[in-house]
Protein backbone atom coordinates (compact mmCIF):
# COMPACT_ATOMS: atom_id res chain seq x y z
CA UNK A 1 0.00 0.00 0.00
CA UNK A 2 1.39 3.35 -0.45
CA UNK A 3 -0.19 6.76 0.55
CA UNK A 4 -0.44 10.66 0.03
CA UNK A 5 2.59 12.53 1.73
CA UNK A 6 0.99 14.70 3.17
CA UNK A 7 -1.58 12.35 4.73
CA UNK A 8 1.58 11.06 7.04
CA UNK A 9 2.28 14.22 8.34
CA UNK A 10 -1.58 16.21 9.10
CA UNK A 11 -4.32 14.23 10.61
CA UNK A 12 -6.69 16.72 8.48
CA UNK A 13 -5.54 15.37 5.60
CA UNK A 14 -6.81 12.02 4.12
CA UNK A 15 -4.96 8.72 4.33
CA UNK A 16 -5.49 8.23 0.58
CA UNK A 17 -3.86 5.09 -1.18
CA UNK A 18 -3.63 3.82 -4.55
CA UNK A 19 -3.18 -0.01 -3.35
CA UNK A 20 -2.89 -2.80 -5.65
CA UNK A 21 -6.37 -4.17 -4.83
CA UNK A 22 -7.89 -1.54 -6.24
CA UNK A 23 -5.31 -0.39 -9.16
CA UNK A 24 -6.17 -1.97 -12.09
CA UNK A 25 -3.82 -1.93 -15.92
CA UNK A 26 -5.28 -0.30 -18.80
CA UNK A 27 -5.31 -3.50 -20.46
CA UNK A 28 -7.81 -4.89 -18.06
CA UNK A 29 -9.84 -1.84 -17.80
CA UNK A 30 -10.88 -1.62 -21.54
CA UNK A 31 -12.19 -5.53 -21.22
CA UNK A 32 -13.69 -4.56 -18.12
CA UNK A 33 -17.59 -4.55 -18.44
CA UNK A 34 -20.03 -2.44 -16.11
CA UNK A 35 -21.08 -4.88 -14.23
CA UNK A 36 -16.91 -5.92 -12.90
CA UNK A 37 -16.68 -2.25 -12.19
CA UNK A 38 -20.01 -1.79 -10.46
CA UNK A 39 -19.02 -5.25 -8.33
CA UNK A 40 -15.08 -3.83 -8.02
CA UNK A 41 -16.81 -0.54 -6.80
CA UNK A 42 -18.87 -2.62 -3.88
CA UNK A 43 -16.05 -4.13 -2.73
CA UNK A 44 -14.17 -1.30 -2.23
CA UNK A 45 -16.76 0.33 -0.16
CA UNK A 46 -17.42 -3.03 2.12
CA UNK A 47 -13.47 -3.45 2.70
CA UNK A 48 -13.75 0.13 4.36
CA UNK A 49 -17.36 -0.27 6.60
CA UNK A 50 -15.78 -3.45 7.81
CA UNK A 51 -12.89 -1.84 8.66
CA UNK A 52 -15.15 0.82 10.57
CA UNK A 53 -17.34 -1.56 11.72
CA UNK A 54 -14.80 -2.54 14.07
CA UNK A 55 -15.32 0.86 16.12
CA UNK A 56 -19.41 -0.24 16.64
CA UNK A 57 -17.98 -3.84 17.69
CA UNK A 58 -16.04 -2.12 20.59
CA UNK A 59 -19.19 -0.37 21.19
CA UNK A 60 -21.39 -3.48 21.22
CA UNK A 61 -18.62 -5.32 23.82
CA UNK A 62 -18.34 -2.36 26.05
CA UNK A 63 -22.57 -2.45 26.02
CA UNK A 64 -22.52 -6.59 26.63
CA UNK A 65 -19.52 -6.71 29.26
CA UNK A 66 -21.70 -5.51 32.48
CA UNK A 67 -23.75 -9.02 31.81
CA UNK A 68 -21.38 -11.97 32.19
CA UNK A 69 -19.17 -10.04 34.58
CA UNK A 70 -21.86 -9.09 37.54
CA UNK A 71 -21.62 -11.59 40.12
CA UNK A 72 -17.79 -11.84 39.17
CA UNK A 73 -16.69 -8.36 39.60
CA UNK A 74 -19.36 -7.90 42.99
CA UNK A 75 -18.21 -10.50 44.54
CA UNK A 76 -14.60 -9.75 44.01
CA UNK A 77 -14.82 -5.89 44.86
CA UNK A 78 -17.35 -6.23 47.45
CA UNK A 79 -19.84 -4.05 45.36
CA UNK A 80 -23.03 -3.72 46.22
CA UNK A 81 -26.51 -3.58 43.64
CA UNK A 82 -26.14 0.19 43.52
CA UNK A 83 -22.39 0.52 42.97
CA UNK A 84 -22.55 -2.47 40.21
CA UNK A 85 -25.85 -0.62 38.90
CA UNK A 86 -23.55 3.18 38.50
CA UNK A 87 -20.60 1.36 37.05
CA UNK A 88 -23.36 -0.32 34.19
CA UNK A 89 -24.48 3.07 33.48
CA UNK A 90 -21.48 5.40 33.74
CA UNK A 91 -20.37 4.57 29.95
CA UNK A 92 -23.55 6.35 29.01
CA UNK A 93 -22.01 9.28 30.87
CA UNK A 94 -18.62 9.30 29.48
CA UNK A 95 -21.17 8.68 25.73
CA UNK A 96 -22.81 11.57 27.02
CA UNK A 97 -19.30 13.76 26.88
CA UNK A 98 -18.23 11.99 23.60
CA UNK A 99 -21.48 13.05 22.04
CA UNK A 100 -20.98 16.75 22.54
CA UNK A 101 -17.88 16.84 21.48
CA UNK A 102 -18.20 14.24 18.64
CA UNK A 103 -20.01 16.51 15.71
CA UNK A 104 -17.25 19.60 16.30
CA UNK A 105 -14.16 16.77 16.28
CA UNK A 106 -15.61 14.79 13.31
CA UNK A 107 -15.60 18.10 11.83
CA UNK A 108 -12.37 19.61 12.03
CA UNK A 109 -10.78 16.47 11.85
CA UNK A 110 -12.78 14.58 9.62
CA UNK A 111 -14.27 10.94 10.23
CA UNK A 112 -11.39 9.10 10.40
CA UNK A 113 -9.21 11.35 12.79
CA UNK A 114 -12.33 11.49 15.04
CA UNK A 115 -12.11 7.39 15.20
CA UNK A 116 -8.56 7.33 15.91
CA UNK A 117 -9.27 9.97 18.57
CA UNK A 118 -12.22 7.64 19.80
CA UNK A 119 -9.91 4.55 19.97
CA UNK A 120 -7.15 5.50 22.77
CA UNK A 121 -9.57 6.02 26.02
CA UNK A 122 -11.29 3.32 25.22
CA UNK A 123 -7.95 1.08 24.94
CA UNK A 124 -6.90 2.60 28.71
CA UNK A 125 -9.91 2.56 29.72
CA UNK A 126 -10.34 -1.49 29.70
CA UNK A 127 -6.85 -1.65 30.76
CA UNK A 128 -7.94 0.21 33.90
CA UNK A 129 -10.67 -1.91 34.64
CA UNK A 130 -8.55 -5.14 34.06
CA UNK A 131 -6.61 -3.71 36.97
CA UNK A 132 -9.61 -2.14 39.30
CA UNK A 133 -9.03 -3.18 42.96
CA UNK A 134 -11.99 -1.03 43.86
CA UNK A 135 -15.12 0.89 42.45
CA UNK A 136 -13.19 3.93 41.93
CA UNK A 137 -11.17 2.10 39.34
CA UNK A 138 -13.54 0.76 37.61
CA UNK A 139 -15.89 3.88 37.15
CA UNK A 140 -12.74 5.53 36.07
CA UNK A 141 -12.24 2.82 33.12
CA UNK A 142 -16.08 3.08 32.30
CA UNK A 143 -16.12 6.65 31.74
CA UNK A 144 -13.22 6.29 28.96
CA UNK A 145 -14.82 3.52 27.46
CA UNK A 146 -18.19 5.34 27.38
CA UNK A 147 -16.45 8.67 26.02
CA UNK A 148 -14.85 7.07 23.00
CA UNK A 149 -18.02 5.13 22.57
CA UNK A 150 -19.76 8.51 22.25
CA UNK A 151 -17.66 9.22 19.55
CA UNK A 152 -17.86 6.07 17.78
CA UNK A 153 -21.95 5.89 17.94
CA UNK A 154 -22.48 9.29 16.06
CA UNK A 155 -18.86 8.68 13.54
CA UNK A 156 -19.58 5.51 12.18
CA UNK A 157 -23.09 5.86 10.91
CA UNK A 158 -21.91 8.90 9.40
CA UNK A 159 -19.01 7.89 7.67
CA UNK A 160 -20.75 4.83 6.48
CA UNK A 161 -23.40 7.00 4.46
CA UNK A 162 -21.03 9.54 2.90
CA UNK A 163 -18.93 6.79 1.34
CA UNK A 164 -22.25 4.39 0.43
CA UNK A 165 -23.13 4.60 -2.98
CA UNK A 166 -27.42 5.44 -2.84
CA UNK A 167 -28.29 2.25 -3.86
CA UNK A 168 -26.07 0.25 -0.89
CA UNK A 169 -26.60 3.12 1.70
CA UNK A 170 -29.50 1.15 3.68
CA UNK A 171 -28.13 -2.18 3.68
CA UNK A 172 -24.76 -0.24 4.80
CA UNK A 173 -25.17 1.61 7.54
CA UNK A 174 -27.40 -1.61 9.02
CA UNK A 175 -23.70 -2.83 9.08
CA UNK A 176 -23.41 -0.45 12.21
CA UNK A 177 -26.47 -1.79 14.44
CA UNK A 178 -24.97 -5.08 13.19
CA UNK A 179 -21.28 -4.99 14.50
CA UNK A 180 -22.79 -3.62 17.27
CA UNK A 181 -24.80 -6.81 17.92
CA UNK A 182 -21.93 -8.50 17.22
CA UNK A 183 -19.45 -6.69 19.84
CA UNK A 184 -22.84 -7.86 22.24
CA UNK A 185 -22.52 -11.56 21.28
CA UNK A 186 -18.97 -11.52 21.69
CA UNK A 187 -19.02 -10.03 25.14
CA UNK A 188 -21.36 -12.44 26.02
CA UNK A 189 -19.57 -15.81 24.30
CA UNK A 190 -16.59 -14.72 26.38
CA UNK A 191 -17.61 -13.87 29.38
CA UNK A 192 -18.77 -17.91 29.11
CA UNK A 193 -14.79 -18.97 29.41
CA UNK A 194 -12.84 -16.48 30.74
CA UNK A 195 -12.14 -14.38 34.47
CA UNK A 196 -13.58 -11.22 34.40
CA UNK A 197 -10.21 -8.96 34.16
CA UNK A 198 -8.96 -10.85 30.96
CA UNK A 199 -12.04 -10.25 29.45
CA UNK A 200 -11.67 -6.42 29.88
CA UNK A 201 -7.87 -7.15 28.70
CA UNK A 202 -9.76 -9.05 25.25
CA UNK A 203 -11.97 -5.66 24.76
CA UNK A 204 -9.24 -3.55 23.55
CA UNK A 205 -8.68 -5.86 20.33
CA UNK A 206 -11.05 -4.09 18.27
CA UNK A 207 -9.62 -0.33 18.54
CA UNK A 208 -6.17 -1.97 18.49
CA UNK A 209 -7.01 -3.32 15.00
CA UNK A 210 -9.29 -0.26 14.15
CA UNK A 211 -6.29 2.38 14.25
CA UNK A 212 -3.79 0.51 12.13
CA UNK A 213 -6.84 0.00 9.42
CA UNK A 214 -7.79 3.45 9.29
CA UNK A 215 -4.32 3.98 7.30
CA UNK A 216 -5.55 2.03 4.75
CA UNK A 217 -9.04 3.13 4.20
CA UNK A 218 -10.09 6.87 2.44
CA UNK A 219 -11.04 10.14 4.16
CA UNK A 220 -15.34 10.90 3.93
CA UNK A 221 -15.14 12.63 0.12
CA UNK A 222 -17.87 14.79 1.44
CA UNK A 223 -16.37 16.02 4.14
CA UNK A 224 -13.29 16.84 2.02
CA UNK A 225 -15.72 18.55 -0.77
CA UNK A 226 -16.72 20.47 2.07
CA UNK A 227 -13.44 21.43 3.48
CA UNK A 228 -11.99 22.42 0.21
CA UNK A 229 -9.97 19.71 -0.75
CA UNK A 230 -11.23 19.74 -3.85
CA UNK A 231 -8.28 17.00 -5.55
CA UNK A 232 -8.13 14.84 -2.33
CA UNK A 233 -12.23 14.53 -2.57
CA UNK A 234 -12.21 13.59 -6.16
CA UNK A 235 -9.43 10.92 -5.67
CA UNK A 236 -11.02 9.84 -2.27
CA UNK A 237 -14.53 9.02 -4.81
CA UNK A 238 -12.57 7.69 -7.39
CA UNK A 239 -10.93 4.86 -5.07
CA UNK A 240 -14.12 4.28 -3.32
CA UNK A 241 -16.18 3.54 -7.07
CA UNK A 242 -13.29 2.24 -8.82
CA UNK A 243 -10.39 3.95 -11.15
CA UNK A 244 -12.74 2.59 -14.26
CA UNK A 245 -15.72 4.07 -13.12
CA UNK A 246 -16.91 7.50 -14.37
CA UNK A 247 -17.67 9.39 -11.45
CA UNK A 248 -18.22 13.07 -12.95
CA UNK A 249 -22.05 12.68 -11.66
CA UNK A 250 -21.37 12.20 -8.31
CA UNK A 251 -18.59 14.69 -8.39
CA UNK A 252 -20.97 16.99 -9.54
CA UNK A 253 -23.58 16.11 -6.98
CA UNK A 254 -21.53 16.18 -4.11
CA UNK A 255 -20.07 19.67 -5.03
CA UNK A 256 -23.53 20.95 -5.33
CA UNK A 257 -24.51 19.75 -1.85
CA UNK A 258 -21.48 21.74 -0.27
CA UNK A 259 -21.65 24.82 -2.27
CA UNK A 260 -24.28 26.91 -0.15
CA UNK A 261 -21.96 26.45 2.59
CA UNK A 262 -18.27 27.61 3.61
CA UNK A 263 -15.82 25.58 5.04
CA UNK A 264 -15.87 27.95 8.07
CA UNK A 265 -19.03 28.32 8.17
CA UNK A 266 -20.28 28.25 12.12
CA UNK A 267 -23.86 27.61 13.09
CA UNK A 268 -25.72 28.53 16.21
CA UNK A 269 -27.93 26.92 18.69
CA UNK A 270 -30.31 29.67 17.11
CA UNK A 271 -30.23 28.94 14.14
CA UNK A 272 -31.83 25.53 14.36
CA UNK A 273 -35.23 27.16 15.09
CA UNK A 274 -35.39 27.32 11.68
CA UNK A 275 -38.11 24.91 10.24
CA UNK A 276 -35.14 23.59 7.66
CA UNK A 277 -33.25 22.65 10.79
CA UNK A 278 -35.47 21.76 13.17
CA UNK A 279 -37.65 19.30 11.57
CA UNK A 280 -35.07 16.68 10.71
CA UNK A 281 -33.20 17.27 13.92
CA UNK A 282 -36.75 16.54 16.16
CA UNK A 283 -37.46 13.63 13.54
CA UNK A 284 -33.33 12.22 14.27
CA UNK A 285 -33.54 12.95 18.69
CA UNK A 286 -37.44 11.36 18.67
CA UNK A 287 -36.76 8.34 16.96
CA UNK A 288 -33.29 8.27 19.17
CA UNK A 289 -34.93 8.63 22.48
CA UNK A 290 -37.84 6.19 20.99
CA UNK A 291 -35.24 3.53 20.85
CA UNK A 292 -33.51 3.61 24.38
CA UNK A 293 -36.94 4.47 26.20
CA UNK A 294 -37.89 1.16 24.77
CA UNK A 295 -35.30 -0.70 27.48
CA UNK A 296 -33.45 -2.47 25.27
CA UNK A 297 -30.29 -1.38 27.04
CA UNK A 298 -31.91 -2.35 30.31
CA UNK A 299 -32.27 -5.97 28.62
CA UNK A 300 -28.84 -5.94 27.13
CA UNK A 301 -26.65 -5.28 29.97
CA UNK A 302 -28.64 -7.05 32.60
CA UNK A 303 -29.58 -9.76 30.64
CA UNK A 304 -28.73 -12.70 33.05
CA UNK A 305 -29.93 -11.26 36.11
CA UNK A 306 -33.15 -11.38 33.83
CA UNK A 307 -32.97 -15.02 32.91
CA UNK A 308 -31.98 -16.39 36.46
CA UNK A 309 -35.46 -14.01 37.71
CA UNK A 310 -37.34 -15.94 34.77
CA UNK A 311 -36.08 -19.74 36.45
CA UNK A 312 -33.11 -20.41 33.90
CA UNK A 313 -30.39 -22.37 35.65
CA UNK A 314 -27.22 -21.39 33.20
CA UNK A 315 -28.48 -17.47 32.56
CA UNK A 316 -25.21 -16.78 30.91
CA UNK A 317 -25.27 -19.55 28.82
CA UNK A 318 -28.82 -17.74 27.55
CA UNK A 319 -27.51 -14.55 27.36
CA UNK A 320 -25.19 -15.50 24.80
CA UNK A 321 -27.96 -17.81 23.00
CA UNK A 322 -29.46 -14.13 22.79
CA UNK A 323 -26.93 -12.27 21.49
CA UNK A 324 -26.49 -14.79 18.38
CA UNK A 325 -30.13 -14.14 17.64
CA UNK A 326 -29.99 -10.90 18.08
CA UNK A 327 -26.92 -10.95 15.42
CA UNK A 328 -28.76 -12.77 13.06
CA UNK A 329 -31.65 -10.74 13.00
CA UNK A 330 -29.93 -7.89 12.58
CA UNK A 331 -28.64 -9.52 9.64
CA UNK A 332 -31.96 -10.08 8.21
CA UNK A 333 -32.52 -6.23 8.60
CA UNK A 334 -29.22 -5.46 6.78
CA UNK A 335 -30.53 -7.27 3.74
CA UNK A 336 -34.59 -5.98 4.20
CA UNK A 337 -33.65 -2.36 4.89
CA UNK A 338 -34.00 -1.52 0.95
CA UNK A 339 -36.02 -3.65 0.06
CA UNK A 340 -38.86 -3.16 2.50
CA UNK A 341 -38.40 0.86 3.05
CA UNK A 342 -37.58 2.48 6.64
CA UNK A 343 -40.74 3.53 7.56
CA UNK A 344 -42.76 -0.56 7.62
CA UNK A 345 -39.78 -2.01 8.90
CA UNK A 346 -39.94 0.77 12.11
CA UNK A 347 -43.57 -0.23 12.28
CA UNK A 348 -43.18 -3.93 12.53
CA UNK A 349 -40.48 -3.25 14.94
CA UNK A 350 -42.23 -0.84 17.10
CA UNK A 351 -45.63 -3.63 16.99
CA UNK A 352 -43.50 -6.74 17.51
CA UNK A 353 -41.55 -5.16 20.92
CA UNK A 354 -44.98 -3.95 22.13
CA UNK A 355 -46.53 -7.25 21.79
CA UNK A 356 -43.33 -8.80 23.81
CA UNK A 357 -43.03 -6.58 26.20
CA UNK A 358 -46.88 -6.75 26.83
CA UNK A 359 -46.03 -10.49 27.64
CA UNK A 360 -42.71 -10.02 29.51
CA UNK A 361 -44.32 -7.39 32.05
CA UNK A 362 -47.69 -9.95 32.39
CA UNK A 363 -45.50 -13.08 33.22
CA UNK A 364 -43.67 -11.72 35.58
CA UNK A 365 -46.20 -9.75 36.95
CA UNK A 366 -48.26 -13.03 37.77
CA UNK A 367 -45.09 -14.60 39.21
CA UNK A 368 -45.36 -12.61 42.31
CA UNK A 369 -48.53 -14.27 43.31
CA UNK A 370 -47.74 -17.86 42.33
CA UNK A 371 -45.68 -20.40 44.19
CA UNK A 372 -41.95 -20.70 43.13
CA UNK A 373 -42.48 -24.68 43.02
CA UNK A 374 -45.68 -24.35 40.98
CA UNK A 375 -45.69 -25.70 37.52
CA UNK A 376 -47.40 -22.26 36.35
CA UNK A 377 -44.40 -20.58 37.51
CA UNK A 378 -42.38 -22.18 34.90
CA UNK A 379 -44.48 -21.67 32.20
CA UNK A 380 -44.60 -17.71 33.18
CA UNK A 381 -40.35 -18.17 33.01
CA UNK A 382 -40.72 -19.68 29.71
CA UNK A 383 -43.22 -16.91 28.38
CA UNK A 384 -41.21 -14.08 29.94
CA UNK A 385 -37.90 -15.23 28.18
CA UNK A 386 -39.76 -15.81 24.66
CA UNK A 387 -41.10 -12.05 25.11
CA UNK A 388 -37.51 -10.99 26.05
CA UNK A 389 -36.34 -12.76 22.66
CA UNK A 390 -38.97 -11.29 20.76
CA UNK A 391 -38.56 -7.55 22.00
CA UNK A 392 -34.35 -8.30 21.03
CA UNK A 393 -35.48 -9.75 17.57
CA UNK A 394 -38.09 -6.88 16.81
CA UNK A 395 -35.97 -4.53 17.87
CA UNK A 396 -33.51 -5.76 15.70
CA UNK A 397 -35.52 -5.46 12.87
CA UNK A 398 -35.79 -1.18 12.88
CA UNK A 399 -35.51 0.47 15.91
CA UNK A 400 -32.05 -0.52 16.22
CA UNK A 401 -30.71 0.25 12.86
CA UNK A 402 -32.85 2.56 11.22
CA UNK A 403 -32.79 5.49 13.58
CA UNK A 404 -28.82 5.59 13.20
CA UNK A 405 -29.55 5.48 9.42
CA UNK A 406 -32.27 7.97 9.11
CA UNK A 407 -30.35 10.63 11.23
CA UNK A 408 -27.57 10.48 9.17
CA UNK A 409 -29.25 11.04 5.92
CA UNK A 410 -31.77 13.72 6.64
CA UNK A 411 -29.30 15.94 8.52
CA UNK A 412 -28.22 18.82 6.54
CA UNK A 413 -24.57 18.59 5.95
CA UNK A 414 -23.99 22.03 7.32
CA UNK A 415 -25.70 21.40 10.70
CA UNK A 416 -24.83 17.94 10.66
CA UNK A 417 -21.99 18.26 13.14
CA UNK A 418 -23.83 20.22 15.89
CA UNK A 419 -27.58 18.50 14.82
CA UNK A 420 -25.59 15.43 15.31
CA UNK A 421 -23.84 15.55 18.70
CA UNK A 422 -27.26 17.16 20.38
CA UNK A 423 -28.95 14.00 18.80
CA UNK A 424 -26.89 11.92 20.03
CA UNK A 425 -26.43 13.30 23.40
CA UNK A 426 -30.03 12.93 23.78
CA UNK A 427 -29.74 9.36 22.78
CA UNK A 428 -27.46 8.60 25.18
CA UNK A 429 -28.91 10.29 28.17
CA UNK A 430 -31.90 8.47 28.17
CA UNK A 431 -29.59 5.23 28.24
CA UNK A 432 -28.10 6.41 31.41
CA UNK A 433 -31.54 6.51 32.95
CA UNK A 434 -32.67 3.27 31.62
CA UNK A 435 -29.25 1.41 32.50
CA UNK A 436 -28.96 2.94 36.14
CA UNK A 437 -32.78 2.43 37.20
CA UNK A 438 -33.03 -1.33 35.02
CA UNK A 439 -30.61 -3.25 37.47
CA UNK A 440 -32.04 -1.49 40.51
CA UNK A 441 -35.84 -3.03 39.35
CA UNK A 442 -34.82 -6.34 38.85
CA UNK A 443 -33.09 -7.02 41.94
CA UNK A 444 -35.93 -5.52 43.46
CA UNK A 445 -39.02 -8.18 42.49
CA UNK A 446 -40.69 -9.73 39.73
CA UNK A 447 -43.05 -6.98 40.66
CA UNK A 448 -40.17 -4.14 39.88
CA UNK A 449 -39.59 -6.23 36.54
CA UNK A 450 -43.57 -6.19 35.74
CA UNK A 451 -43.23 -2.32 36.37
CA UNK A 452 -40.12 -1.57 34.00
CA UNK A 453 -41.53 -3.71 30.93
CA UNK A 454 -44.86 -2.12 31.67
CA UNK A 455 -43.70 1.29 31.10
CA UNK A 456 -41.43 0.08 27.93
CA UNK A 457 -44.17 -1.04 26.21
CA UNK A 458 -46.18 1.73 26.89
CA UNK A 459 -43.47 3.93 25.05
CA UNK A 460 -43.22 1.76 22.13
CA UNK A 461 -46.65 1.59 21.87
CA UNK A 462 -46.74 5.17 21.62
CA UNK A 463 -44.08 4.68 19.07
Amino acid sequence: MSFTEDAMGDLRKPFLHTGSWYRMGSGQSSMMDSSQVIRDSSISVVACVLIVALGPIQFGFTNGYSSPTQTAITDDLGLSVSEFSLFGSLSNVGAMVGAIASGQIAEYIGRKGSLMIAAIPNIIGWLVISFARDASFLYMGRLLEGFGVGIISYTVPIYIAEIAPQNLRGALGSVNQLSVTVGIMLAYLLGLFVQWRILAVLGILPCTVLIPGLFFIPESPRWLAKMGMTEDFEASLQVLRGFDMDISLEVNEIKRAVASTSKRTTIRFAELKRRRYWLPLMIGIGLLVLQQTSGINGVLFYSSTIFGTAGISNSNAATFGLGAIQVIATGVTTWLVDKAGRRLLLIVSSTGMTLSLLLVAASFFVQDFVSDESSLYKILGILSVVGVVGMVVTFSLGMGPIPWIIMSEILPINIKGLAGSVATLSNWLLSFVVTMTANLLLNWSSGGLAFSYSVYQCVCARS
